[in-house]
Parts: C-alpha cells; sequence; structure tokens
C-alpha cells in the first residue's frame, strides 16, 4: 500500500520547544519520557499540520512559546502518495497560522486534500458521557478524514446560523429576513448530514471487515430533540415553522447541530455511555483503527496516527494487539509515554524519540534504540 508519512519535522518557538528538529521514516514514532517535557506539544504539531485548531484546539497565539512571544512556526515534509510536498506553517506575533505548500499560500482546506491525521487524546476519554457537542466535534473529524469538504459546509451552516440566531434574539419576526439564511442552512445542513451518513457506513464496514482485539461499536446518528430533516428544501421548511419556537429559546432548535453521536458496545448490547472507563477507551481505540482502515481504502494511505497517552491506559495484551493493528495497517503512529518500557511490544518495528525538559525547555533525543 502506498505511504503516508512524515520524513521530517521542525519547530521553531512552538510551546515548549524552542527549536526542534526530527528526521524521519515510516515507522512509528515512540515518544517517551516524563511528564510535562514536551511530548503532546510535538503531536500537536503534528495535528496542525491538517484543517482546523489541531488536537488542543488552540488559538495560534496560545501555541507561541513564552516568555518570547514571538509566534512559530511549524515545518515538515510529507509522501503522500508517492508525491512529496513541503509544508510550512505559521503564525507571526500571535496573528492566525498561514499555510504554505510547497512554497505557495494555501488554505488549510488544501492540508486536508494531500494528508490524514487522526488523534486520539486523553481529553477525549469521557467522550460518551459528556455533552453532545464533543460527540459531534468527533463524528466532525472523522467525517473531515474522508470529505475535506465538510469543513467548509459546517462552516457555512454555523455563519448562516449565526446570522439567524441573532434575528431570533431581537425577536424579528418578518420572514424576508430569514428566507436566504434558512434556505443556506437546508443546503449545508443537508450536505452535512449526508456526509456524516456516509462517514459513519464507512466506520461499520471497516469495524465489521476486521478481525481485532477491540470491540465493535454500533453507531448511529441521532437528534437531542424531534427530527431533523435529511434534505435541504424539508430542512429549510422546517427551520421556517420553527421560527415562532425558536423565538422563544433565542436559538435555532433544528438542523445538524443538534444531532448527536449514539455508540453501543455491539457484543454485550449495552450504550457506550453505561459502559465501564476500560471498555470506553477500547471502544474510542476501536474507532480510530476503524476510521484509519477506512482512509486506507478510500484515501489509498493510512492516516498519521496521533496517539496521546495511549499505552498507559491499555493492559499488556491490548497494547501489543494496538502495536500488531498499527504495523499492519503501516500507519505512521506518534504515540506518547512516560517509559520506555510501554512500547516493549513494538522493537526494532518502531522509531524512538527521548524528549526531555532542561529549566523549561524541551529537547528532543532520536539516539534511542529499544534494548
Amino acid at each position: 500500500m502506498t505511504s503516508l508519512f512524515l520524513h521530517s519535522l521542525g519547530l521553531s518557538h512552538f510551546r515548549s520547544h524552542k527549536r526542534a528538529e526530527l528526521t524521519l521514516d515510516p515507522r512509528p514514532v515512540a515518544l517517551f519520557g516524563p511528564n510535562g517535557a514536551g511530548k503532546t506539544n510535538l503531536l500537536e504539531a503534528v495535528s496542525i499540520l491538517s484543517p482546523g485548531r489541531g488536537l488542543r484546539r488552540s488559538s495560534a497565539q496560545d501555541m507561541t512559546r513564552r516568555p518570547e512571544a514571538l509566534g512559530w512556526k511549524v515545518t515538515a515534509t510529507l509522501q503522500s502518495l508517492q508525491q512529496f510536498y513541503e509544508i510550512e506553517t505559521v503564525s507571526e506575533n500571535g496573528a492566525a497560522r498561514q499555510v504554505r505548500i510547497d512554497g505557495k499560500q494555501a488554505a488549510q482546506t488544501m492540508l486536508g486534500r494531500i494528508a490524514r491525521v487522526l488523534w486520539l487524546v486523553p481529553s477525549m476519554d469521557r467522550l460518551w458521557i459528556e455533552g453532545a457537542e464533543g460527540r459531534r466535534r468527533f463524528l466532525d473529524r472523522a467525517t473531515l478524514s474522508f470529505e475535506p469538504g465538510h469543513a467548509e459546509q459546517v462552516l457555512i451552516y454555523e455563519r448562516a446560523m449565526r446570522e439567524r440566531n441573532r434575528l431570533l434574539k431581537d425577536c424579528v419576526r418578518d420572514p424576508h429576513w430569514y428566507g436566504a439564511l434558512e434556505l443556506q442552512m437546508g443546503q449545508s445542513g443537508a450536505a452535512i448530514t449526508s456526509n456524516r451518513l456516509n462517514a459513519l457506513q464507512k466506520l461499520k464496514d471497516a469495524q465489521g471487515e476486521a478481525e481485532t482485539a477491540f470491540p465493535t461499536a454500533n453507531l448511529s446518528l441521532i437528534q437531542v430533540e424531534g427530527e431533523a430533516p435529511q434534505n435541504a428544501e424539508d430542512l429549510r421548511d422546517a427551520l421556517a415553522q420553527s421560527r415562532a419556537r425558536d423565538i422563544q429559546a433565542g436559538r435555532s432548535l433544528v438542523g445538524p447541530h443538534r444531532s448527536d453521536l449514539a455508540a453501543t458496545y455491539a457484543a454485550k448490547d449495552v450504550p457506550a455511555k453505561d459502559c465501564s472507563t476500560g471498555e470506553q477507551k477500547a471502544l474510542l481505540v476501536s474507532l480510530i483503527l476503524a476510521n484509519a482502515r477506512a482512509l486506507a481504502a478510500d484515501f489509498g494511505a493510512p492516516p498519521l496516527l496521533l496517539l496521546d497517552e495511549v499505552a498507559a491506559h491499555l493492559d499488556a495484551d491490548r497494547r501489543a494487539a494496538l502495536y500488531d493493528e498499527i504495523c499492519a495497517l503501516g500507519a505512521q503512529a506518534w504515540m506518547t509515554g512516560t517509559g520506555m518500557e510501554l512500547y516493549e511490544g513494538l522493537g526494532d518495528r518502531a522509531q524512538y524519540v527521548h524528549v526531555t525538559d532542561e529549566n523549561g525547555l524541551s529537547q528532543v533525543d532520536q539516539g534511542t534504540t529499544l534494548t
């Protein structure tokens, strides 16, 4: 299968890294070192080589190294589908980040067309027991991995919804003010729902076709309240009919922004929210792996995987199974852990990076091998 991996990664004044340079091959990247040394910061740097705000959802200003606050730069050489790309993403003095691909200015959405990046971070461990917003974000990230244009549809929908909500809060009742906005919400909202359903089907197929040590999740798209029409005209009409109720609420109560991702542990027929903490984690890992397998078939290469502290929350057998699946997939998975013992099941199938902290300055050392 064609590879997708980083040949190099460079950081300048990014988070705790004043300067870091890594030279890489296609194997998984095992980062280890004490808590607070800057391992997750390296994963975050890789995550912003994709559209959006990265795995921490931080502003460009928050990513700059303190106390200098000069701005930051992340550079990478990417091999994707037998082509090479020079990527540079920069923020100057806290300004919104700019992207250049092969020396030319590019929109963030272009990153999603040349690479695919998935991540699993500890903050996602509560995905099944917290609010629907986090699950929608999780689903949209998976959807975006299959359909890069999904991000644009979400932005169009949210922009129109903000304008409509402003009218609702001002108790505007003249229908002429709403028509164009509801037409736009209907069109983009239908595209969002269609993209999400297609992504769920691909995840379902990828889970069903693989033998894995991780549990299968039955997934469905549900509504927080009522029904969400799936075609543009019906959604536009539903928004029009809901105006009086929406004015009372001061916000739009119909549409894909009210969707939720429901998951059930298939083997036990237990909702994910009612599973044990370990089972919930295993379901998340299962979905990330399913997403990666589906992308390998859909895009033509497995994605970059960013797995923050994932090894520490799995028992030895599941850790070994995870490593075997990653290597069989051929993904360049970036993993973090406090000690090298967490990677015993990988051996020479991975490359190792020791990350340390010296007076608030992160240092990286690639000279480590697992013996």
